[in-house]
């Protein structure tokens, strides 16, 4: 299967990025460069140092969550040859590995350029990583597929004069239906499909949106922007920040600290006026014509064979089989087991989007995998691939679908070890049967975990948020967590994305008790529920205090109540400590 714009997609990488990292490195080793500088330097380049010393993170942008055949493979080879043996999918399509050699960064570096793979501005003072929706092409709400719009932004902004040079980190997504799977409204600048006007696409355009010590909705930009148009608005959004963004304060640098000191009236008007400017002289073009961008020429694959169904098959098709819009093609979710891949599961995947698929998979923000344009005839065939290679789950995007920061496991700034709470919960959901497709009242809620306060698991935008740190029993350290409630995204009147709506602090349970809080959060649900109410919405509008009254003796501990246990993070096995952290951000 092929389609118009990916059938020999250009690469992202630039091999003069990889030279101009060895050249720097050298420039360090030497002592030519301080450890501030050079720390700045790797973080735009995807190397970001974990908690294990002489152990690097790399960071592997995947644009729009892409990632075909021949990048499937490679990604196994240098997990294998290079990391720990695993890649990691993040909550903005990355791939991540963990436990890179420094001296070995520059190899895989290579050997990931050879599949047109970069790590350039994937960590780091920069534009991140454009996000788009997972089933932009495919979506049957959606008026038009945003990816190449998407993949312009990006190829517009990377090794850019102003991308690696900003106050903080900078986040754009694109969302073509009122699903918003990218949770738009806590991106710097939200674009938002809202259809066509003489055959020209046009998005509604949100910016300032973001989480964690400051968590604020993204505010409406342009209710009507042209596709043609949308690459100079970015530009003037960036300008502005790039400008008068704190240089001062990293904790206040972001775009929404900025919107805050001055207001967003002051800052509505400087974007349009640079704006202006900017279109005065022309500004930028699409690489293709607005009423003409590429759309994907679908090739479909004969029906395979039915087999014997296998156990699970029917709960999987629930909750992980979308139909398109595309008549007998299903796009399929893969639940990963907390975002994580096997180089063995990556070449099986390549495998499996050949045999089945356009030869391409994408990530998603909840941390899994779609494999779109199945043929419907081929589901038992396709479901059988999945089990032979680990990938059956049920219940994407269901409350047993925990999404989770990477954790204290390896990230330097976490106090947590999220994932270790977030491969019990969810594991302790399913073994009571939600997330089988069969309760979708409470199924449609979601849990997010982060290990520390920068919400890089996306917690409080989360039905049960979860947020790592710690308190001193007898002296000794006790990993807890805060629970949030009511969190998510918001749709406006007309159906399309709008605003984030923030989870509301309940309280501090200690890490072995978060199960037992969750599942009286349900049952308190199921007991007070109005008719027809889902429990995403029970918690959006339940009063915190009723909450703290289901859960609130489990906030208690103390040295006569703390059982040995407690001091033991989950997924852990030996004592909870707070470790030495550096000055790096992984979020």
């Amino acid at each position: 299967m092929t389609d118009t714009y990916r059938a020999g997609r250009a690469s992202f990488a630039d091999v003069s990025d990889i030279d101009l990292f060895v050249a720097t490195l050298e420039k360090f080793e030497r002592g030519e460069m301080d450890s501030d500088a050079w720390r700045m330097f790797r973080l735009l380049n995807g190397v970001y140092g974990q908690r294990q010393p002489d152990s690097q993170m790399l960071r592997i942008k995947a644009p729009q969550g892409i990632l075909d055949e021949k990048q499937l493979r490679k990604l196994a080879d240098v997990a294998e040859e290079f990391a720990s043996g695993r890649g990691h999918v993040t909550t903005r399509q990355n791939i991540q590995m963990y436990d890179l050699k420094l001296e070995r960064a520059e190899a895989a570096m290579s050997s990931l350029a050879e599949a047109g793979l970069t790590t350039k501005e994937a960590c780091g003072n920069s534009i991140r990583n454009v996000t788009a929706s997972p089933l932009a092409g495919v979506d049957p709400d959606e008026p038009f597929d945003v990816t190449p719009f998407a993949e312009a932004m990006t190829r517009y902004f990377i090794r850019g004069p102003l991308s690696s040079s900003l106050p903080r980190k900078f986040k754009i997504a694109f969302e073509g239906s009122h699903r918003d799977v990218t949770r738009g409204p806590i991106n710097d600048i939200s674009f938002v499909a809202i259809g066509k006007k003489d055959n020209v696409p046009y998005f509604r355009v949100y910016a300032g949106g973001g989480t964690a010590t400051l968590s604020r909705t993204g505010g409406l930009i342009a209710s009507e922007v042209a596709a043609k148009d949308i690459l100079d608005l970015a530009e003037a959004i960036v300008r502005v920040y790039h400008r008068e963004g704190e240089r001062g304060n990293r904790a206040k640098a972001r775009l929404k600290w900025l919107i805050k000191k001055i207001g967003w009236e002051p800052f509505h008007a400087k974007v349009l006026g640079e704006w202006e400017k900017i279109k005065e002289h022309d500004g930028a073009k699409l690489p293709f014509p607005q009423e003409d961008a590429p759309v994907a020429e679908i090739i479909r694959h004969e029906a395979e064979p039915e087999v014997v169904v296998p156990i699970g098959y029917a709960a999987w098709k629930r909750t992980n089989v979308l139909q398109q819009k595309q008549e007998g093609l299903s796009s399929c979710f893969l639940t990963l087991h907390l975002g994580d891949i096997s180089p063995t599961q990556f070449r099986g995947l390549a495998d499996l989007v050949v045999r089945f698929s356009e030869g391409a998979l994408r990530t998603t923000v909840d941390q899994n995998l779609v494999v779109r344009h199945v043929a419907n005839g081929s589901l038992t065939a396709f479901y059988k691939a999945l089990v032979d290679l680990g990938f059956e789950r049920p219940g994407v995007s269901t409350l047993s679908d925990v999404t989770s920061c990477a954790g204290a496991h390896t990230c330097a700034l976490a106090v947590t070890a999220s994932r270790g709470l977030g491969s019990s919960l969810g594991d302790h959901l399913l073994s009571k049967g939600i997330g089988l497709g069969e309760d979708k009242a409470i199924e449609s809620a979601s849990i997010r975990i982060s290990g520390c306060p920068n919400g890089c698991g996306q917690n409080h935008v989360a039905s049960i948020g979860l947020q790592g740190g710690m308190r001193r029993v007898g002296g000794r350290p006790l990993p807890l967590y805060q629970i949030s409630v009511g969190g998510g995204v918001v749709p406006t009147e007309n159906g399309m994305p709008g605003t984030a709506r923030f989870g509301r602090l309940v309280g501090k349970v200690p890490a072995h008790r978060v199960n037992a809080a969750v599942d009286r959060i349900i049952e308190a649900f199921r007991n007070e529920k109005s008719e027809n109410e889902t429990f995403d919405a029970y918690l959006a509008r339940v009063e915190v205090a009723n909450v703290k009254k289901a859960i609130g003796d489990l906030f208690e501990i103390d040295e006569n109540t703390a059982k040995e246990s407690d001091f033991i993070d989950l997924g852990q096995d030996v004592p909870f400590t707070i470790g030495a952290v550096e000055d790096d951000h992984m979020c």
